[in-house]
């Protein structure tokens, strides 16, 4: 029995993942407007959620030994235990999109450019996304309203409403 958007819930939950996706990577779709209208909650929590814990990092020290076997003291950061929770439900509720390499790009560039980026699309998130959106909630005094819906109109051939959902 189809429920809403005339869909079963797992499908409706992979075209809701599949745009949600797609907008955080690309800052905007173009869409229907009932689908547009329930993508907005869904994309806002996860962007609330990284919004909170971004900044959850843990400093640490690791010793290491040099080729001539003198020891050197490494730092490196790592996920608070927040930000990782965070991290792993930003990636049950998206799907995994890869860096496209640029039409120019060389091969080796593109891999050289991609080789420490596990997850693309949450480093996204937590590094660009995230602080952009905190920096504007410490300004305006709000959270929320990350999202922004325009109509466009009736589509040709089924007259479904149009509508382009955006980051703000």
């Amino acid at each position: 029995m189809p429920g809403k958007l005339g869909r079963t819930t797992e499908q409706r939950l992979a075209i809701l993942r599949n745009q949600a996706s797609q907008l955080l990577w690309y800052g905007r779709i173009e869409t229907t407007e009932a689908r547009a209208k329930e993508l907005r909650p869904y994309v806002e929590k996860l962007i609330t959620k990284a919004v909170n814990t971004y900044d959850d990092v843990v400093e640490f020290e690791t010793v290491t030994k040099d080729k001539k076997g003198k020891e050197i003291k490494v730092k490196g950061y790592k996920d608070g235990t927040k930000k990782l929770a965070a991290r792993r439900a930003i990636m049950a509720k998206t799907y995994d999109l890869q860096e496209i390499k640029g039409f120019t790009e060389k091969k080796s560039d593109y891999k050289k450019r991609t080789a420490q980026i596990a997850h693309p699309l949450i480093e996204k998130i937590f590094n660009e996304i995230a602080p952009k959106y905190a920096q504007r909630k410490e300004e305006l005094g709000q959270g929320g309203g990350y999202t922004r819906i325009y109509l466009l109109g009736q589509r040709r051939g089924d007259g479904a409403e149009q509508a382009i959902i955006e980051l703000v």
